[in-house]
C-alpha cells in the first residue's frame, strides 16, 4: 500500500477549523457504525471499484469515504455487534468528463451501485491546480500579456487556480480560472496581483478557451510579506504564558468517542465537510440524553461586491468547490493550539484513490472558560464561585488566501457554542492609485473596496456559512418553534409600560420555518420535544442563538444568489432526509442553481413532531480596513446553542470548586 504523507507546506491562507478528536491508528478496524473509513478500507474500495470490467482508464477521485448507515441503524447499535460497512465514491473520468458515483460493500467485496450523474462537474481537484499553472504559463496570450508588464520570468508569477463560478453558456467542459500575481522573491505572492489578467481554462482539453486583459495597472512592490524577517523590528516578547494538566487531560478518548464533563459524542473527519459531529448527548445523572445527531459545516460563498466584468464572478464556495478536510493541514502547538492541545491525524484518499495520511491535522484541548456563576453575599461576606472549564475540537484546511476557524466550544451547563474566527489574506485587487486622496475615485461614498497598499484595494465581500444541524432532542421526533419579544401594549394589562412578553410560534411546515433574524423581536428558534417535558411541566428543547449577521447584498436574481439560494434566509427546518447534507447540492461547481434547500422544501412536509433538521446560514459583511493588510486580525462570529428547560436547573451546580 502507498501512503502518502502531507507535510506542512508554504501558503498564504488557511482554513482553521476548530473542533476535539481522538487519536485513531491508520489501520485501527471499525468498532462503531460511524468510524471514518480507515487506510485499508479506502486502500479496499478503490482496488474493488479498479477491478470493474467497465471502470475507466483514467480517472480522479473526488471522494472516498463512509456511506454513513441509516440513523435508526446507528441509534439502535448495540457494542459488539455486527453492523455493515460501506463506502461512497465520487469518480470523475477525464477523458469523457463524465462524473460517477458509487457505492461499495466492504464485507462483502463488491460494488452494490455504479451510475453516472449527468450534467455535473466534482469539486475542484489538487492535480488540476498544477495542470492549470502549465496550461496558462504555456498559452502565447497569457504570455504577451506578462511581457507587456515588463515580466519575462514567469517562474516568478503564481496563477492561483479557481472554481469558475458563473459563465458563458457559450464555454463548455470542465473548466477553471487562472489569476496570476507577481511573487517575485516573496512569500505573499497574494498582495501583488497583476490586475486585469484572469484566464479561462479548459481542464479536459488542457487549453485556454478565453484570456482577459483589460490594461495594464502597477503591481504593488515588495513589501506585503508578514513573516519576522519580512517585518524587521518586532515589540517586546510577552513574558511566558504556561498551561499545564499534571493529572492528564479531562477527556476520554474512545476510539472515535469524546467523554468530557457529562459530555457524549463521536465526530468523523470528511474530506469534504471536515470535521462531523455525532451522536452528541449528555449524561443527566446516568441518563444518556441525546440532543444532536449530526453537526457539520454544510457549505460556504464568498461573493464579492466589486461590480468590474473581471470581480463579478468571483463567488467562492469553499465547501462544495474545493473541499474542507482534505484542504487541512498540519497544527503547531503553541500557535494553532494551546501547549496543552492533543494534535492527532486522519486519513483521506487522495486524487489517484491512494491513501493520504494528514499528520497533526486536529486537536483536542481543554481551556478556561472563565467565570461559570457567582454570587456574593455581602451580608454574610461569603463568596459561591465556579470557574469553568471548556472543551474545544479543532482542526486547519488551506483554501486559497482566507483563514476561517471554526470552533465548536462544549461547556460545563448544558450549552454548546460555534465560534467563527475569520483571518488570512484579503483578496487583492491592483490599482492605479497609491494614496486614497490622489484620485477622487477613490473617496466616493458608494466605492466597492477600500485602499490597502500603494497599488492595492481590497474589493468589500460577504462570508456566508451554512450549518446544517440534525437535532434529535431526547428522540427524533421533535418540533421547531420562534421566539419573538415585544412591548406589551399600553393598556390595562401594561398600567406602567414596561412590560414585554415573549411570543412562541411552531412551525408547521418547511416553508414556513424559512425565516430571518429579527433584531427589534430578540428572534430565536427552538428545537422541542413535544412529548418529554421536565420537572416543572415544560417540553425540552434546545434553542438556536444567533450572533452577529448579515443579510446578503448581491441581487436575488443574480448568478451567485441563484447558485447559493441558502443565503436568502438565517434559518431553515426540513423533514430528515439522509442524503440531503449540502445547503446548495452535492455539485455546486459550475452549477446554475436550484440545488440544494430549494429541492429539500419542493414537497413542503410536516415538521410538527418528526424527525427535522435545523440549517441555519450566518452572514460576515467585511468592509477593508488598512489595518487588516497584509494579514487580518482575527474577527470572531457564531452562534449558541442553549438548553431550553432541557434540564430542571442549572446543570453546572454541581461543578467543584
Amino acid at each position: 500500500m502507498k501512503i502518502k504523507k502531507i507535510c506542512p507546506v508554504s501558503v498564504c491562507c488557511q482554513l482553521i477549523v476548530f473542533f476535539v478528536l481522538s487519536a485513531s491508528t491508520l489501520f485501527a478496524e471499525a468498532i462503531h457504525p460511524l468510524d471514518p473509513l480507515d487506510a485499508s478500507e479506502i486502500e479496499s474500495a478503490v482496488k474493488i471499484l479498479r477491478a470493474m470490467p467497465n471502470f475507466p482508464k483514467e480517472v480522479l477521485f473526488s471522494t472516498v469515504q463512509l456511506n454513513e448507515p441509516p440513523k435508526a441503524e446507528v441509534w439502535n447499535y448495540k457494542a459488539g455487534t455486527t453492523f455493515r460497512r460501506e463506502a461512497f465514491a465520487i469518480v470523475m473520468d477525464r477523458a469523457r468528463n463524465k462524473t460517477f458515483e458509487s457505492l461499495i460493500d466492504l464485507r462483502g467485496k463488491k460494488i452494490i451501485s455504479w451510475k453516472e450523474i449527468a450534467d455535473v462537474q466534482p469539486l475542484i481537484f489538487d492535480r488540476e491546480y498544477e495542470d492549470l499553472r502549465r496550461i496558462v504559463k504555456a498559452d502565447a496570450r497569457w504570455q504577451a500579456a506578462m511581457k507587456k508588464r515588463g515580466i519575462t520570468e514567469f517562474d516568478k508569477v503564481e496563477v492561483d487556480g479557481w472554481a469558475v463560478g458563473q459563465i458563458d453558456p457559450k464555454f463548455t467542459g470542465r473548466l477553471m480560472r487562472g489569476l496570476s500575481y507577481f511573487k517575485g522573491d516573496g512569500d505573499n505572492y497574494y498582495g501583488r496581483p497583476i490586475e486585469g489578467v484572469v484566464a479561462i481554462v479548459d481542464i479536459t482539453r488542457g487549453a485556454v478557451v478565453d484570456l482577459t486583459d483589460t490594461g495594464v495597472v502597477p503591481i504593488a512592490e515588495k513589501g506585503q510579506d508578514f513573516s519576522e524577517k519580512a517585518i524587521g523590528k518586532l515589540r517586546e516578547k510577552p513574558k511566558p504564558l504556561v498551561i499545564t494538566q499534571p493529572d492528564g487531560a479531562g477527556y476520554t478518548l474512545r476510539g472515535n468517542e469524546v467523554v468530557w464533563q457529562k459530555w457524549h459524542f463521536r465526530y468523523t473527519m470528511h474530506p469534504r465537510e471536515g470535521i462531523v459531529l455525532h451522536t452528541v448527548a449528555y449524561d443527566d445523572d446516568g441518563k444518556l440524553r441525546p440532543i444532536l445527531y449530526r453537526a457539520a459545516l454544510s457549505e460556504m460563498v464568498v461573493p464579492y461586491g466589486d461590480p468590474d466584468a473581471n470581480w463579478r464572478w468571483r463567488a467562492a464556495f469553499d465547501v462544495g468547490e474545493y473541499n474542507i478536510g482534505r484542504n487541512s493541514y498540519p497544527l503547531e502547538k503553541n500557535l494553532d493550539a494551546p501547549e496543552n492541545a492533543q494534535l492527532l491525524d486522519a486519513v483521506f484518499a487522495d486524487d489517484e484513490g491512494e491513501v493520504s495520511e494528514r499528520k497533526g491535522i486536529l486537536a483536542i484541548y481543554e481551556r478556561d472558560g472563565g467565570i461559570a456563576w457567582k454570587h456574593y453575599n455581602f451580608l454574610t461576606e461569603k463568596n459561591e464561585t465556579r470557574r469553568a472549564r471548556e472543551l474545544v475540537l479543532s482542526a486547519v484546511a488551506t483554501i486559497g488566501n482566507y483563514d476561517y476557524a471554526i470552533n465548536y466550544i462544549f461547556k460545563q451547563d448544558g450549552s454548546m457554542e460555534v465560534d467563527l474566527a475569520l483571518t488570512g489574506i484579503m483578496l487583492a485587487k491592483g490599482v492605479k492609485e497609491k494614496r486614497a486622496d490622489e484620485n477622487n475615485s477613490m473617496m466616493k461614498m458608494d466605492s466597492s473596496g477600500h485602499l490597502v497598499a500603494e497599488h492595492v484595494v481590497a474589493p468589500h465581500h460577504q462570508h456566508f456559512f451554512n450549518f446544517r444541524l440534525d437535532f434529535d432532542v431526547d428522540g427524533t421526533n421533535n418540533s421547531v418553534t420562534e421566539m419573538n419579544s415585544s412591548a406589551m401594549a399600553a393598556g390595562v394589562d401594561n398600567p406602567y409600560l414596561n412590560g414585554f412578553v415573549m411570543r412562541e410560534t411552531m412551525f408547521k411546515t418547511e416553508r414556513e420555518a424559512q425565516r430571518s433574524m429579527d433584531l427589534p423581536a430578540a428572534r430565536v428558534w427552538s428545537v422541542m420535544n413535544p412529548s418529554v417535558k421536565n420537572s416543572l411541566g415544560q417540553n425540552t428543547s434546545f434553542i438556536l442563538v444567533p450572533g452577529a449577521n448579515s443579510l446578503p447584498y448581491v441581487a436575488p436574481d443574480s448568478p451567485v444568489r441563484k447558485r447559493a439560494q441558502f443565503i436568502n434566509s438565517h434559518f431553515w427546518a426540513t423533514r430528515y432526509n439522509g442524503d440531503e447534507i449540502y445547503a446548495a447540492g452535492v455539485y455546486p461547481n459550475q452549477s446554475k442553481g436550484g440545488g440544494g434547500l430549494p429541492q429539500y422544501l419542493a414537497n413542503n412536509e410536516s415538521l410538527e413532531n418528526q424527525d427535522v433538521v435545523v440549517w441555519y446560514t450566518l452572514g460576515v459583511t467585511h468592509i477593508p480596513r488598512p489595518e487588516e493588510w497584509s494579514v487580518m486580525p482575527t474577527t470572531h462570529v457564531g452562534f449558541k446553542l442553549l438548553p431550553g428547560a432541557f434540564f430542571n436547573r442549572n446543570p453546572a451546580l454541581d461543578v467543584p470548586r
